[in-house]
């Protein structure tokens, strides 16, 4: 997944924003809310970081390409950061980043959600 396949899958998501901050990362929030973020790891090569269920964040960790968030996850927050961006994983990350935005937005106020329209009944 490149950056622009990161940014154009992050925007179909209902109620994001989008923010370039921290060194030039490519952040996607909803409320406000931080739920994933693309920046360049080792060697320039595309990292995703994402917030994970208790589920995945130990079934990921345990897989390559995967590897608890720096900063995130020293924290106690379930955070994952993917560095293995292939063309294999594109369907991977898309359910993940999903997933995330999901779980950030589930988090908000339900006043906050009704004015965003993803209100969940």
């Amino acid at each position: 997944m490149t950056h622009d396949e990161f940014n154009d899958f992050c925007s179909t998501l209902p109620a994001t924003t989008y923010v370039m901050q921290w060194r030039g990362s490519h952040v996607w929030k909803v409320g406000g809310k931080v739920f994933a973020i693309g920046n360049l790891g080792k060697n320039n090569q595309p990292t995703y970081t994402f917030k994970v269920s208790e589920q995945n964040f130990v079934f990921l960790t345990a897989h390559s390409g995967y590897q608890p968030a720096p900063y995130f996850a020293s924290r106690g927050m379930k955070w994952i950061q993917a560095h293995d961006c292939s063309k294999d994983t594109f369907e991977a990350l898309t359910y993940y980043l999903t997933q995330s935005h999901r779980i950030v937005s589930s988090g908000l106020t339900k006043i906050k959600q009704q004015q965003l329209g993803i209100a969940r009944k």
